[in-house]
């Protein structure tokens, strides 16, 4: 049983003693308070996306059409009646929940990914670690409890495969490829400030600690500053893979026996491909809305996901989630987890340790709570009957 519900009753016990959370308690106060405290470059890294923002704006938005409708009298409520374990891609967690992939961590705090990686191990859920990150998948993987790596395929697959061996080798339980991300998109905050963290040598630790990448340059990157700009201008060259098609699916699976899920999936003919392909599981993404503007909500492109593939694998859903009554949505229609992203690392901004696994407990208590008064015993008893469209 799962229990998340208890962290309300500590908040009111030390409330007794004249104590009131330090940060705030919901995922916009969280983004509200960072705004203040986070360095500007930070912050607008962490909340930037598209262009004119419409796709984030609208991944929110997207929830709002839809209407939870409790049901009652099913001894759901108490604050141990409920069994939010589930399985996904072989890995069991205590509620279906993981760590997005947010890459360069360390504009955050110095040891960001591992922070996180301990966080979700403590509280049994899973952590995806973004091939951008600052610390070491090595590092990361001597940390975590049940973890994944997400690929951003490099434009070199013997890199790519390099990527996934060290993974396989630290302990990853899975691989989830990103496919939407060939370039950067267009981001406005990140412009105005002129600030891209790899060009400053942030984000491109898992490059920088990789043979196959090292054997490209002719000096060890961290000799001199020539080197490092050196290094750098390679990964540049390396970062996206313009090239990839559903076979490469294919050919990631002839690499490794670990289950594969493919990241940033909007369209059923899309999912179908890739399934086809040999991907264990579909990630219905819109990048948080950072790629494309003006593209689908991801939520609007859920149902149609899992109506074409939900029967061969699992699919998993991101991009806008940011209360526990949204996971439940997710849930109802038809996504086996979540990935939730800002909130946690707004917190890891501004309170290092205890700022990540107080987003994650707050959202995890919040879906808890939303579970036991609609009426949920178990995840099995989430589905489109619980929902109502808003019209």
């Amino acid at each position: 049983m799962s229990g998340f519900i208890n962290f309300q009753n500590e908040i009111y016990l030390r409330g007794m003693g004249g104590l009131v959370p330090e940060l705030p308690m919901t995922a916009d106060g969280l983004e509200e308070r960072a705004r203040e405290l986070l360095d500007a470059r930070a912050y607008a890294y962490v909340a930037g996306s598209a262009s004119g923002e419409r796709t984030a704006a609208a991944n929110r938005v997207a929830f709002e059409r839809y209407r939870i409708v409790p049901r009652m009298l099913r001894a759901a409520s108490g604050p141990d009646a409920r069994d939010l374990n589930v399985e996904v891609l072989g890995t069991r967690l205590a509620a279906p929940v993981l760590t997005a992939p947010v890459g360069v961590l360390e504009l955050l705090h110095e040891r960001g990914e591992v922070v996180v990686a301990e966080v979700a191990a403590e509280l049994g859920l899973g952590t995806v670690l973004s091939t951008a990150s600052s610390s070491t998948i090595e590092e990361v993987g001597a940390a975590a409890g049940d973890w994944w790596f997400q690929l951003y395929w490099p434009a070199d697959d013997e890199l790519a495969r390099s990527f996934v061996r060290r993974a396989e080798t630290a302990g990853a339980k899975a691989i989830m490829v990103t496919v939407d991300t060939p370039s950067l998109g267009w981001r406005p905050r990140d412009l105005e400030l002129a600030h891209l963290p790899f060009l400053l040598g942030k984000g491109i630790a898992n490059y920088l600690a990789d043979p196959v990448f090292r054997a490209k340059l002719s000096t060890p990157p961290e000799e001199s500053e020539d080197a490092m700009r050196l290094a750098i201008l390679t990964w540049v060259g390396l970062f996206g893979n313009h090239t990839l098609r559903p076979a490469d699916v294919a050919r990631l699976r002839e690499w490794t026996d670990l289950p594969i899920a493919v990241k940033g999936v909007l369209h059923p003919d899309d999912a179908r491909l890739v399934v086809d392909a040999g991907a264990d599981a579909v990630v219905v993404s819109n990048h948080g809305g950072r790629q494309v503007d003006n593209a689908i909500a991801a939520l609007d492109a859920l149902p149609a996901v899992v109506a074409a593939v939900g029967d061969r694998a699992d699919v998993l859903f991101d991009s806008g989630v940011r209360t526990g009554s949204d996971v439940l949505v997710a849930l109802a229609l038809g996504a086996k987890a979540v990935l939730y992203g800002r909130p946690w690392a707004y917190a890891l901004g501004m309170a290092g340790r205890e700022g990540v696994r107080h987003a994650l407990r707050l959202l995890l208590a919040d879906f808890d709570s939303a579970m036991g008064l609609s009426g949920c015993v178990d995840l099995a008893g989430v589905d489109r009957n619980l929902l109502a469209i808003q019209r």
